[in-house]
């Protein structure tokens, strides 16, 4: 069974920066997309970020570009949401999901349990 556990989350100021991780582990093969996903107080969980198994291809979301930066690495079953410039609206619970398919919805098999972060003003 794949076990995703996320890290790295936290209280900065805003214009801070954080770097989430996402380790996976019980898979048998590396050939799985993962995202980022966060859920502020009363809103719905949202898409943020999402990168490819070969690391070719990235997508985030409009609010997050040229800030965040998602990676991987494979030697590791780890990807990474680097986050510069964080604003108070960034405040959530982000989510990494892994799926052999699934790209920018919420449709991925696999969830972690979420890390906090929050961003004071």
């Amino acid at each position: 069974q794949v076990q995703l556990v996320e890290s790295g989350g936290g209280l900065v100021q805003a214009g801070g920066s954080l770097r989430l991780s996402c380790a996976a582990s019980g898979r048998t093969s590396g050939h799985y997309n993962t995202g980022w996903f966060r859920q502020a107080p009363g809103k719905e969980r949202e898409f943020v970020a999402c990168i490819t198994w070969r690391s070719d291809a990235a997508s985030y979301t409009n609010s997050v570009k040229g800030r965040f930066t998602i990676s991987r690495d494979d030697a590791k079953d780890t990807v990474y949401l680097q986050m510069d410039s964080l604003k108070p609206e960034d405040t959530a619970v982000y989510y990494c999901a892994s799926d052999r398919t699934a790209w920018v919805t919420l449709d991925y098999k696999d969830w972690g349990q979420g890390t906090q972060v929050t961003v004071s003003s």
